[in-house]
């Protein structure tokens, strides 16, 4: 067990704790949204199960598994490090520590909101909440900035909803020079050597989704030291750090439009959600575009104000409501905590070029992986090929 996280007895937490944190109001906080998805039951490789009940309104904790229409099998360790945010649905299945005994996998990712809220009291997001800047007033979720705009006015900002754009950041001539390097990038990838993504069309053709090691280029490399790109990671105004050397700085994402293999169009997810959202969030992403961003050639979507609480998605790509784009051009940058539900749903344009970024991860200074990995898409990783399964494809292995 991670050090600074007490071990749990998995028969006393159900029969006794559990049931004080519902009594305290955790009940109301995940009851509604356990309804939706029906009875699910943990059973402990060691011995034991405990099925999560919704009925009438109520969630009870029943002992044994026997009425449960989803069924997951977990070591007691696994089991452990989801109630203390350590571990999630989507990392355990992605990593074959949770096994489907009865129902379906998918039913387990979708119940995690609901969980978390019985765990950790994280309320789950309402997506017609308004949102309010710090003096009670509603906030435009559309809204961009310009870098020499209050920062101050743009941490409120970003501290409601979850994410912000900064307009005009790199000039033309410097987004040029970053695109040929990302060119490069791709040219140095290959299928299968563990630090790039890859997808394939209808027609089998390979694609290349992402590079993970940008940062061994020399402009790639420097953007963890631009003060444009620092400033920008003051905004959230809290301790973080980039990673100033070493392969893991930038990635290089690329997007198409007709990809059926492979997580190339980044489904609605949050970027702790393969674990780890314990000890490392709040974490951020930047992001500077080097094409432009619209539904035309792949747009990133963001549920504005879900970092503050937990949601999920039955499909993929599915519209939302309160969801919105946030449109950019060449040289435009946004940052976003790691906890905010986003997506990346397909390009809508025949033609392209379609969407081409750089993401810097900003780390809470300790941060750390609890298994030792250099971070936590090395879950998704490991297939001969550099194939991402979909995480439904995963969960039908499962």
């Amino acid at each position: 067990m991670t050090e600074g996280f007490r071990v749990l007895d998995f028969d006393e937490y159900h029969r006794e704790e559990l049931p004080r944190l519902m009594a305290e109001g955790r009940e109301a906080l995940a009851s509604l949204e356990a309804a939706r998805r029906g009875s699910l039951a943990f059973r402990i490789d060691e011995g034991g199960a405990y099925t999560y009940q919704p009925r009438d309104g109520r969630l009870e904790i029943v002992p044994g598994d026997a009425a449960a229409e989803t069924v997951v099998a977990l070591d007691r360790e696994s089991w452990q490090e989801l109630v203390h945010d350590l571990e999630s649905a989507p990392g355990l299945i992605y990593a074959g520590r949770a096994r489907k005994v009865r129902g379906d996998l998918m039913r387990f990712v979708m119940w995690e909101p609901a969980l978390r809220a019985l765990y950790q009291g994280i309320p789950v997001h309402d997506p017609d909440a308004p949102l309010f800047d710090d003096e009670g007033k509603p906030l435009n979720p559309g809204r961009s900035f310009k870098l020499d705009d209050d920062i101050h006015e743009m941490t409120v900002f970003m501290h409601a909803a979850g994410y912000i754009l900064v307009k005009n950041v790199f000039s033309d001539e410097e987004i040029a020079a970053l695109r040929k390097e990302a060119d490069a990038a791709g040219e140095r990838a290959v299928e299968g050597d563990q630090k790039s993504w890859w997808g394939k069309t209808g027609s089998g053709e390979v694609l290349l989704s992402r590079v993970t090691e940008a940062a061994v280029l020399p402009a790639m490399r420097s953007l963890a030291r631009d003060p444009r790109v620092l400033r920008i990671g003051k905004i959230p105004h809290v301790d973080l750090e980039l990673p100033s050397e070493g392969e893991d700085g930038v990635s290089v994402l690329w997007k198409y439009p007709d990809a059926v293999e492979g997580i190339t169009n980044l489904p609605w997810h949050r970027d702790c959600g393969m674990g780890g959202h314990a000890l490392n969030c709040p974490g951020c992403v930047c992001q500077v575009y080097l094409t432009r961003a619209t539904p035309e050639m792949g747009e990133l979507r963001v549920l504005p104000g879900s970092h503050r609480g937990t949601y999920a998605f039955a499909e993929p790509h599915e519209s939302v409501a309160g969801a919105v784009a946030v449109p950019a051009e060449p040289g435009d940058v946004s940052i976003h905590f790691g906890d905010v539900m986003h997506g990346t749903p397909p390009p809508t344009g025949e033609q392209g070029p379609y969407r081409v970024s750089l993401l810097l991860a900003f780390r809470r200074k300790g941060a750390y992986h609890h298994r030792g990995a250099r971070h936590y898409n090395d879950v998704l990783l490991g297939r001969e090929d550099g194939q991402v399964a979909s995480l439904r494809t995963a969960a039908e292995q499962g």
